[in-house]
């Protein structure tokens, strides 16, 4: 048996599961976490805090932020320290505070669409305007396209004075894009040059495809807000935990201010105890093995859609375990597509409404093959009736 048994999941129906109890019947390949327990080590790291018996408000140790600052120090040489961050239950609550601290009510800030839904809501719930600089897809060949990001249009929003900020997300949901050096470095060259202040969303940051490499966004623009967190790459979304990363301690306070006005600056004891654990070389290795297994889910998605959806073309899968695709030449939107394939299949998926551009559906691959499989069985099958 492999150390890791990626394999086989346990049921995660009627166990309070939004992803599998949303929509009971349904093969789930939507909401974005993995089926698979997590890492060993942190489950005994969990095991010990319970059996402590007490869990009352929690003081976050030198032990979390040694773990915090150690990792992205040795994998990512990202280099800060513990009175750069400020802990916050999850990155969509960090998000909506840093735009309340630093971004004045009535002001746009720039995302590059298709994007994370949440990022939608983050900047309309604080009182600002989405101003999309959609990304420009080009093929790359065997079915699949990529993304570039638009400079020419980016320099202009930038330059509009009604805009002051860019919220990035790097890697790239529902893309599926790493950016390179090079790319964040004009991001921030033109951003810079505008005096618009970059906010990166990096929570997919450790589930990178082999051949591809994590840039923090922090070690090119030092200016930068950075939002990272353990919980995408570790399957521990509901522990609720995450970290606002700022070297301006100036606009750090006015973020920890904007943090206190939306009452979100208390993390709970699991998410402290699971983030010390996931940074450690236990925690390392089972990330390297699910990265493995996450590619081989990838390989077998792209060769299923290629054989028998070739008319779709697929992005290619940089990053993440949400594989986008153009259902346009189907001639149905990616939500029509959606709904269809959940009335009639029993499979339900994201439609691309929710990120900007409906001529697309995502999919979650990261779940044991077999499932996956069936999924996809169902979906092409359909398809092709």
């Amino acid at each position: 048996m492999a150390p890791y048994d990626f394999d086989n999941a346990p049921s995660r129906i009627g166990s309070g599961s939004c992803k599998w109890d949303e929509y009971p019947g349904c093969i789930p390949l939507w909401v974005a976490d993995m089926d698979f327990k997590a890492a060993p080590c942190i489950i005994d790291a969990l095991r010990s805090r319970v059996d402590h018996g007490v869990f009352g408000y929690t003081h976050v140790r030198d032990g979390f932020y040694q773990a915090l600052t150690g990792w992205f120090a040795r994998e990512h040489g990202y280099e800060f320290t513990r009175a750069d961050v400020i802990n916050v239950p999850g990155v969509v609550p960090a998000l909506s505070a840093v735009i309340k601290a630093l971004v004045p009510e009535g002001k746009g800030v720039i995302v590059m669409t298709p994007v994370y839904n949440c990022f939608f809501s983050s900047i309309r719930n604080n009182g600002c305007s989405v101003v999309e600089c959609p990304l420009l897809p080009e093929p790359c060949g065997e079915g699949e396209f990529t993304y570039r990001i638009d400079f020419t249009l980016l320099e202009r929003l930038a330059a509009d004075p009604r805009n002051s900020m860019l919220l990035l997300c790097n890697p790239h949901n529902p893309g599926g894009r790493v950016w390179t050096p090079a790319e964040l470095a004009r991001v921030r060259d033109i951003c810079r040059a505008a005096n618009v202040r970059v906010l990166s969303d990096e929570i997919h940051c450790e589930l990178v495809m082999p051949g591809y490499t994590y840039t923090p966004y922090g070690t090119i623009d030092p200016d930068a807000v950075v939002c990272v967190a353990p919980t995408k790459a570790f399957n521990i979304a509901g522990l609720q935990i995450a970290d606002i990363v700022c070297r301006d301690h100036a606009l750090l306070a006015r973020i920890d201010r904007a943090v206190n006005i939306n009452e979100v600056c208390d993390v709970n004891p699991f998410g402290v105890e699971a983030l010390i654990a996931a940074y450690t070389p236990e925690g390392k290795a089972w990330l390297e093995a699910l990265r493995s297994y996450l590619a081989a889910n990838w390989q077998y998605t792209r060769d299923m859609l290629h054989t028998h959806l070739p008319q779709c073309p697929v992005a290619c899968l940089q990053a993440t375990y949400l594989p986008w695709i153009d259902v346009s030449p189907l001639g149905v939107t990616g939500s029509q597509l959606a709904d269809t394939l959940e009335r009639e299949c029993h499979v339900r998926i994201n439609g691309g409404a929710m990120y900007g551009d409906d001529r697309y559906v995502r999919l979650n691959i990261a779940c044991p093959r077999a499932l996956l499989a069936e999924a996809l069985r169902r979906i092409l099958s359909f398809l092709s009736s």
